[in-house]
């Protein structure tokens, strides 16, 4: 064979492989040179697959391009030196960026809820325990489910909210002027569309995880906050967990010395809850997550571990992360669950049963993370934070290693001082510890949050933050840059496995701002401004409840009539 044949030969391989291995959806680089291409189209037609490959060149750009209706992956990228870049778009020409961003206080938060599914409702709930906010508008693709939503807002003494339903329900909610925010939690291809709108229209997001699938979607959230100086909120619950708010505030005042390794995950056997997952018709046999596990490969839901971590490490507030690397086994039950669920053979499944994505930081440290939602294994996200000083870990082990010497220093009397920091502090330490380090976020919603719950009371710390935050015209504690790095996992992992395991370099979402703010912190009022605001927000809230209720009676005489 020629060497012009080998290289057609090799080229047709590749494409026919990256089907396989799902790679298609990306945007591949050829390395041939215009003449070298030119010449390979024109002496090789004899070929029977060189109508079918010159058909899916682009000569202009030498690349291949994805189908639009194949794919969500398909993000321009090069390998350069050993590594692959991705593409950055430039900001454009008076945008600003969104780092710390403040909007106008809101005396009333009106919120809207889209996707009342799984997750949906026991926001709604817990919401009518927030003072200062008013539940406008309800929307689900089925509209009995955003109709039941309304007995949450009856037993609060809550007015009732306008019902909205069907594909493009949300478009109309977003078009109103008398909503502040819209809080999304359908499934994870509609994240992206709702968000888009609503910020369209003028509204702050606060959308469930992962908010953005992939990296056009995460740019575009990016450049809308940016241009819109409108608030887009990740709802990463686990950054809001006891453990890992006070091992944060713990991190912050140095008593683990430098945290220089991380470790995070979302390592939970979903085969109980497959069948749970919304299906769109009778001929939906897997679910929308099952389903899409099953089209793209790559960690999909990193932020249940990469959140909190990252909050540690000061990811775009000193430190940023720099390359990745994505590595996982193929897919073992993956392929069974789909087999068991559709009743048919599996040929393929593109996520692995186990990734694993190493992080290295522009500051030296390293982030792990994992993403299993296939094998038998007890619920585990990991948080591990390693430190020069000091340590700390939540699963499968929750506590801390610290020597006496660093209790000390950190102001507390420990039980032995023979502590080294190679065993895991008594309860009676770690007791003392907790209560020394407590996290002013625990300190301020932590009864009440065990009281209403959410994953054991995280859920409602989170939306009480949202709304703090909203209300004074603060910085939010996960903004759209946290959003950004935590969502990009998932593809530029799948480039990284697709290539080989090759490094991939995490762009700088910020586009240049990363080292501007020196260290992560929670935003918060003056105590003569938090206590004037919430006055305010129970006010509000008495008058509604009193409102509320008069409806509410009102709709139950003409029942009876």
């Amino acid at each position: 064979m020629e060497e012009g044949e080998k290289d057609i030969k090799l080229l047709t391989e590749d494409i026919f492989l990256s089907q396989q291995m799902s790679i298609f959806p990306f945007i591949i680089c050829i390395f041939v040179t215009p003449k070298k291409l030119s010449k390979l189209l024109l002496t090789h037609k004899k070929m029977k697959k060189l109508k079918t490959l010159s058909m899916m060149l682009t000569v202009a750009a030498f690349t291949l391009l994805p189908s639009k209706g194949m794919a969500q992956f398909n993000w321009k990228y090069k390998i350069e030196g050993g590594k692959i870049v991705t593409e950055v778009p430039q900001r454009a020409a008076g945008q600003q960026s969104a780092l710390l961003l403040k909007t106008p206080k809101l005396k009333t938060v009106r919120v809207a809820f889209v996707g009342l599914g799984m997750r949906g409702p026991g926001a709604v709930e817990r919401w009518t325990h927030i003072p200062g906010i008013q539940v406008m508008a309800l929307c689900d693709y089925e509209k009995e489910r955003a109709e039941d939503c309304q007995k949450y807002l009856r037993k609060a003494s809550m007015p009732a909210a306008d019902i909205y339903s069907g594909e493009k329900g949300y478009e109309e909610i977003c078009k109103r002027k008398d909503i502040d925010l819209v809080y999304i939690a359908t499934d994870w291809l509609h994240h992206f569309p709702v968000a888009k709108c609503a910020m369209e229209n003028g509204k702050h997001v606060a959308i469930e995880v992962p908010s953005a699938m992939n990296m056009h979607e995460i740019w575009q959230l990016i450049d809308m906050s940016e241009k819109t100086r409108l608030h887009c909120v990740m709802l990463e619950n686990c950054c809001y967990d006891f453990f890992e708010l006070n091992s944060l505030n713990m991190a912050q005042k140095g008593l683990f010395g430098e945290v220089i390794y991380a470790q995070g995950a979302y390592r939970h056997e979903l085969s109980p809850f497959w069948d749970h997952y919304w299906k769109k018709d009778q001929n939906d046999k897997l679910g929308w997550r099952l389903d899409y596990n099953q089209k793209y490969r790559g960690d999909v839901y990193a932020t249940h571990g990469l959140g909190p971590v990252a909050q540690v490490m000061n990811i775009h507030r000193g430190d940023r992360m720099k390359t990745l690397v994505a590595m996982d086994t193929k897919s073992f039950n993956g392929k069974k669950h789909v087999e068991q669920m559709s009743g048919k053979p599996c040929e393929k499944f593109a996520n692995g049963d186990q990734t694993t994505t190493l992080i290295r930081t522009e500051q030296g440290k390293v982030i792990e993370i994992h993403h299993n939602v296939m094998t038998p294994q007890p619920y585990n996200r990991m948080y591990q934070l390693t430190g020069t000083e000091g340590f700390a870990n939540k699963y499968p082990v929750e506590g801390y290693a610290l020597s006496s010497k660093n209790m000390k220093q950190g102001g507390m009397s420990p039980s032995n001082d023979d502590l080294s920091g190679h065993e895991y502090l008594s309860k009676e330490d770690m007791k003392a510890l907790e209560k020394a380090y407590a996290s002013p976020l625990v300190t301020k919603y932590g009864d009440e949050a065990k009281e209403v719950g959410g994953h054991g009371g995280m859920d409602f710390i989170m939306d009480c933050r949202l709304v703090y935050c909203l209300q004074n015209g603060l910085p939010m504690d996960i903004d759209v840059y946290d959003l950004a790095e935590w969502c990009c996992l998932a593809e530029l992992g799948a480039i990284s496995m697709d290539n080989g395991c090759l490094p991939v370099e995490v762009p700088d979402f910020t586009r240049g701002g990363w080292n501007t703010i020196k260290g992560y912190s929670h935003a918060f009022a003056s105590p003569e401004e938090e206590a004037a605001n919430d006055a305010q927000a129970k006010a509000f809230t008495a008058k509604l409840k009193e409102k509320g209720k008069r409806y509410w009676e009102k709709i139950d005489k003409k029942k009876k009539k």
